[in-house]
């Protein structure tokens, strides 16, 4: 009997160590596998550019734009030949192209470990210089599919953040920032509107409506919000002087290392939001907050909100910020003028301020 025993622990443990041999080859399998194709794709993406930027550069040097054209003809019928259709005309104007975007060589080799020709062929599209390149760091740092970066665009993304509506010198100190250390800010995390058309809310609907809609789709609105939050809890219970308090929604966002209060609210920015958010936010501070995280943020957002408002009572040094909500999309040009509009009178504000402090 005892032999029979040591014979089935045997056999056992030798049923383990094949398990645990698999396990280990196939890592080793998955990993290797990743490493090749991310330098697959580094070797495309830099062989794109270069073969663009040496098409350029004969180009340029003969300074003649119908001999560019010429040469592009002439090169895609060769290529095209030799290795498909890879190197059509249209992909080689968009190889030049790509080169005059990204002109630098060693940012387009650190992009590529994440970044994707596909990746890259959207971005090129963007005509503002600066939200092509907040597109290229967020999607590399939040490792967005094609899909999504084409969500993102489309949706406007860039226009929609805090970032946006800074001077450009700002705007480019904070995309270096980005580049070099990897480092987020809540300028480049929180957004104003928040479009949540996905919620499929019609007709007239009360705030645990909005509430239990959100839960619902909870991953659309997590996407909405952005990559790094995490959800904690809904009606975060909240006792002060014996009094009960319930915050509606409560996030963790692990780039910032911040709790994120969020509150819901279906009408117009009040000053009085302020306050409510206020507690909330000190309680967290007090009784959630870790060791090594940084003080909780608010996100108030309204069905609409008045900006002079939200200037004189200066929420952002409170840590909060209040954002608009849409659960039905404006057609996308509308938008496109709302957002621009807001852009410009955000900078002029900003430029005002400053001269004004100077003039002091």
């Amino acid at each position: 009997m005892k032999k029979k025993m040591l014979f089935v622990k045997k056999e056992s443990l030798v049923a383990l160590e094949e398990k645990y041999l698999f396990e280990d080859i196939r890592s080793l399998i998955e990993s290797t596998r990743g490493r090749v194709a991310t330098a697959v794709n580094v070797a495309q993406v830099l062989l794109y550019w270069n073969v663009g930027e040496r098409i350029r550069r004969v180009v340029l040097k003969n300074q003649r734009a119908d001999y560019g054209q010429k040469i592009v003809a002439t090169l895609s019928q060769q290529l095209t030949e030799d290795y498909g259709r890879g190197f059509s005309r249209f992909n080689l104007s968009r190889m030049i192209l790509f080169v005059e975007t990204f002109s630098n060589e060693e940012i387009v080799a650190t992009l590529s470990q994440q970044l994707s020709w596909s990746h890259f062929v959207e971005i090129i599209a963007v005509k503002d210089p600066l939200a092509r390149d907040f597109y290229a760091e967020m999607c590399r740092m939040e490792r967005w599919s094609v899909r999504i970066l084409r969500q993102k665009i489309a949706g406007m993304l860039f226009e929609r953040t805090a970032l946006s509506k800074k001077p450009e010198k700002l705007i480019k100190a904070e995309l270096m920032g980005l580049r070099d250390a990897d480092k987020m800010t809540p300028d480049l995390v929180f957004r104003d509107p928040y479009f949540l058309d996905f919620l499929g809310l019609k007709g007239a609907y009360q705030e645990k409506d909005l509430e239990a809609a959100i839960l619902r789709e909870l991953e659309s609105f997590i996407m909405e919000l952005g990559g790094g939050f995490t959800f904690v809890e809904r009606q975060k219970r909240m006792v002060v002087d014996g009094d009960d308090f319930y915050l509606d929604l409560l996030f963790y966002h692990r780039g910032l290392r911040r709790l994120v209060a969020i509150e819901l609210k279906m009408e117009k920015f009040k000053p009085d939001f302020k306050g409510q958010m206020e507690l909330y936010m000190r309680w967290l501070d007090k009784y959630e907050r870790k060791p090594g995280e940084e003080h909780p943020l608010g996100l108030i957002l309204c069905a609409g909100k008045s900006d002079e408002r939200i200037e004189l009572l200066e929420l952002g040094k409170s840590g909060i910020r209040v954002a608009e909500y849409m659960t039905k999309l404006l057609p996308k040009d509308v938008l496109e003028k709302k957002f621009h509009e807001t852009i410009r009178n955000a900078r002029q504000q900003i430029k005002n301020a400053s001269k004004d402090s100077f003039s002091v």
